[in-house]
C-alpha cells in the first residue's frame, strides 16, 4: 500500500469511526433511569426533607448534577413525576437556603428521589 492510500484509509476509519460514536452517543442506555420525554406525569402536593440535606438534581437520575442541597425540613411544592423521581419547582429565595451546588442558570425546578423526602398535606408557615 503506498503513503496516499495509506493516508486515505485512515481517514476513511476516522469518520466511520466519528460517525458510529455520534450514532450511538444518541442512542438510549439499557437500563438508564432517563426517561423519553413526555413521559413525567402530572403531581400536585409538597414535600419535606426529613434528613439533614437532600439532593436536588438536573435531571431525574443520581448521576445527573446536583443543583442545590435542601436543608432539613424545606418544603418545596411538586410539580411532576419521572418514575422514581419527583419534580419540584425551584425559587430564587432558596439560594439563600441550603448549600447551592450548581445553580448558575437560574433553574425552576429540580428532581429529588422520592426516598429523599416525605409527602406533607401543606406547608407550614
Amino acid at each position: 500500500m503506498t503513503s496516499t492510500a495509506s493516508l486515505s484509509w485512515c481517514r476513511q476509519a476516522a469518520v466511520c469511526a466519528l460517525f458510529l460514536t455520534l450514532s450511538l452517543s444518541a442512542l438510549p442506555v439499557a437500563g438508564s433511569s432517563q426517561e423519553v420525554a413526555g413521559s413525567s406525569q402530572e403531581v400536585e402536593g409538597y414535600v419535606r426533607v426529613p434528613t439533614s440535606h437532600a439532593n436536588v438534581h438536573m435531571g431525574p437520575s443520581s448521576g445527573q448534577q446536583v443543583l442545590w442541597l435542601a436543608p432539613e425540613g424545606t418544603v418545596l411544592p411538586v410539580i411532576g413525576r419521572q418514575g422514581e423521581w419527583l419534580i419540584v419547582q425551584l425559587s430564587p429565595e432558596l439560594r439563600e437556603t441550603g448549600i447551592v451546588m450548581r445553580w448558575y442558570r437560574n433553574e425552576d425546578r429540580g428532581y429529588m428521589h422520592e426516598s429523599t423526602v416525605e409527602f406533607v398535606e401543606e406547608p407550614r408557615e
